[in-house]
Parts: structure tokens; C-alpha cells; sequence
């Protein structure tokens, strides 16, 4: 901040003037004591004294002239001095109201470097502000700049997207043709095979009927076929009857991983067979019948690199045939015999204990229509 401070000095002029004032009246006045003491010395002496008398009033002449010119001097000086302290007073009296005038000037100073200062703050955080609004604006800028890229790529996308779809509504429209040609065919179509359902309805009503003619025929004879069989096996429990089929316990017919028969199990299919050949002569020719012979395992894993077989599957099959063959070496018509194996997908026990997997290892006949 711009302060200006004004030191008044004390006027000493005014008393120079009167100390040199005082200085030439103690002088002219040694100088009259000295012309005096020079005179009566020179009086007293006779030698002298008339010549000294005539020079000392020479010399009284010319000091007289001089304290005269000193006198004019020294009133002249006198009034240089007044004039001097009159210009004195004017200049203190300008000096005061100079420094006033600067006091005040000061005081404005003051003030317009504090309004100053207050202003050029209030620039400062105008122009923050700007430059904050600047980057805003800027920021802005970037943002509309962004937005029009990303603008115009939507846009690209949307033209893009729209000749995909009118693309794909021309495609559909052939793809709409072509199903409505479609679909007049296939009414067409339907048309005529709903002429040809009617006529297969009856046809399969008629077959339907025939097939139940048929199984109630076999029906009429499955009795007669597991009586007979109860009867050849006796007492024998390790073939068991189960709704419309026989269970053979496959440990009798075969050993174990074995699907080669055991002597007991060929006894045992021989008297079966022998009831197979009798059913033979007693049901119709006209009736279409089988003896459905499927092989079943439990759920043990075939070892690897058993011979003959690779897994269950394979195992139940070849125990199944190994049946079949017996039967029809027994005299039993192979076409009445239908061999398969299920390995252990169908289980009678699903536990893991000796006797469940004893009753999953099986051989199942049933007499059914072929």
C-alpha cells in the first residue's frame, strides 16, 4: 500500500539573524574600545602624538564612515531580515497548508489504493470465476464434441441397423410368401390326408382290434404256458413267477462272469423247453407268439480286459443267447425264441448288499405276441 508521510521541520532562520545581528554590535564595539586604548596611547606620547592625533583622526574618519556604512549595513540586513521572516512566515504558512494539503492528499491516497486493492480483489475473483467458467465452457465444448462423435456414430449404426432391417423385412416378406405357398400346399395336403386318416384310422381301429383279438388269444395261454411250467420245476425256488413272466436266478444257470451254462442250469431249461414244445402243438398257428428270453445283471463293474465281453450289457446279452441256444437245442423252433440283454439298467433291489445283487442277476421269460 502506497503511504506518503511529510516531516515538518523547525524554521531556525529567524534566530541566525539575530545571533548575527549581535555578533556586529559586539564587534563594532571592540572595535571602539580598541580605537580608544590605540588613541590614548598615541595622545601620551610627544614624539608621535600629533601625527598619531592627525591619523587617528583619519582613522576615526574612516571608522566612522565605515561603523556608518555598517550601520547602514546592519539596518539593510535588518530589514532583509524582516523581509526574510515575513517570506518565512508566508512559506511556514504555505508549508502548513501544503502539508495539510498533503495530509489530505495522503488520506485520498489512502483510500483509492484501499478502493484500489478492493478492486483489483474483486478482479481477481471475477476473473477466477471466468477462468472457472472458462474451463466449465471448455469442458462443456469437449463434451458436446463427444456427444456429436458418438451422435454421428449412432446415427451410422442406425442407418446401418436399418438397412439390416429392411434387409431382413424383404427376407421375411419372401419368407412370408413362400410359407403362405406353403401353407396353402400343406392345407392341400392336409385335406388329402385327412381322406387318408379316415382310411388309416379304420385300417389301424381294424389292426388294433386284430392285435387284441390276437393277445387275448396269447393271453389264453400264458396261464396254461407258467401252470405247466410251475409244474415241470416242481418245488424248485430259484425260479420264481413274477406277473407275466419267470425269473431264473442267473447263479443256477451260470458261474460267476461266466455266460457259459452249468450243467444244473442246462437240467433246468430242458424241462422248460419241454413245455415250450408241448405249447407249440396247442396254440394256433395263426397266432404269433414268442418266447422272450432278456439276460439281466447287477451293477458290479465288468473287469477290464475280460475276454468275451466289455461290459454288463454285453454280458447279459450272451447269458440270454446262451439260454435260447439251449432251448433250441432242447427242440424248442428258434423263430418262438427272442434273446436280449439289459445289463443292469432294470433292478429288482436297488441296494448294494449280497442278496440284492443276487436278485438283479437274472434270466426273465415271458410268452408274448411278437
Amino acid at each position: 500500500m502506497l503511504n506518503i508521510r511529510y516531516r515538518e521541520k523547525t524554521n531556525t532562520w529567524p534566530g541566525f539573524v539575530d545571533l548575527f545581528s549581535n555578533l556586529v554590535i559586539i564587534l563594532i564595539f571592540l572595535l571602539i574600545v580598541f580605537v580608544f586604548l590605540w588613541t590614548t596611547t598615541s595622545i601620551f606620547n610627544k614624539k608621535t602624538g600629533a601625527k598619531t592625533i592627525a591619523e587617528l583622526k583619519q582613522v576615526n574618519a574612516e571608522q566612522t564612515q565605515t561603523i556608518q556604512q555598517m550601520t547602514a549595513d546592519e539596518q539593510e540586513a535588518k530589514r532583509l531580515l524582516i523581509l526574510a521572516r515575513a517570506e518565512l512566515e508566508n512559506l511556514e504558512n504555505d508549508n502548513t497548508e501544503l502539508t495539510n494539503e498533503l495530509t489530505e492528499i495522503d488520506l485520498s491516497i489512502e483510500d483509492l489504493v484501499a478502493a484500489y486493492e478492493a478492486k483489483v480483489l474483486e478482479l481477481q475473483t471475477q476473473g477466477q470465476d471466468m477462468q472457472q467458467m472458462v474451463a466449465d465452457l471448455t469442458q462443456q465444448l469437449n463434451q458436446a464434441t463427444l456427444d456429436k462423435q458418438q451422435a454421428t456414430q449412432l446415427e451410422a449404426e442406425r442407418r446401418q441397423l436399418q438397412e439390416q432391417m429392411d434387409a431382413q423385412r424383404a427376407a421375411l416378406s419372401d419368407q412370408l410368401a413362400s410359407l403362405q405357398a406353403a401353407l396353402d400346399a400343406a392345407e392341400e395336403k392336409s385335406h388329402a390326408q385327412e381322406i387318408r386318416y379316415v382310411e388309416m384310422s379304420s385300417r389301424l381301429n381294424k389292426a388294433l382290434a386284430d392285435k387284441v383279438a390276437e393277445l387275448n388269444k396269447v393271453s389264453q395261454y400264458q396261464s396254461a404256458f407258467y401252470k405247466s411250467i410251475k409244474d415241470a420245476l416242481g418245488d424248485r425256488t430259484t425260479i420264481q413267477p413274477d406277473g407275466d413272466r419267470f425269473i431264473v436266478n442267473s447263479d443256477i444257470l451260470f458261474s460267476s462272469g461266466s455266460y457259459t451254462l452249468s450243467p444244473e442250469g442246462k437240467k433246468q431249461l430242458r424241462l422248460i423247453a419241454n413245455v415250450i414244445k408241448d405249447l407249440e402243438n396247442k396254440i394256433p398257428s395263426d397266432v404269433n407268439w414268442i418266447i422272450r428270453v432278456d439276460g439281466h445283471t447287477d451293477k458290479k463293474r465288468v473287469v477290464p480286459g475280460t475276454r468275451g465281453y466289455r461290459n454288463n450289457t454285453e454280458l447279459s446279452l450272451r447269458r440270454a443267447t446262451a439260454v435260447a441256444n439251449e432251448l433250441a437245442a432242447a427242440g424248442v423252433s428258434k423263430r418262438r425264441l427272442v434273446p436280449s440283454g439289459f445289463g443292469d439298467m432294470h433292478p429288482v433291489e436297488l441296494g448294494s448288499d449280497a442278496a440284492s445283487l443276487q436278485k438283479n442277476r437274472r434270466i426273465e421269460l415271458q410268452l408274448t405276441n411278437r
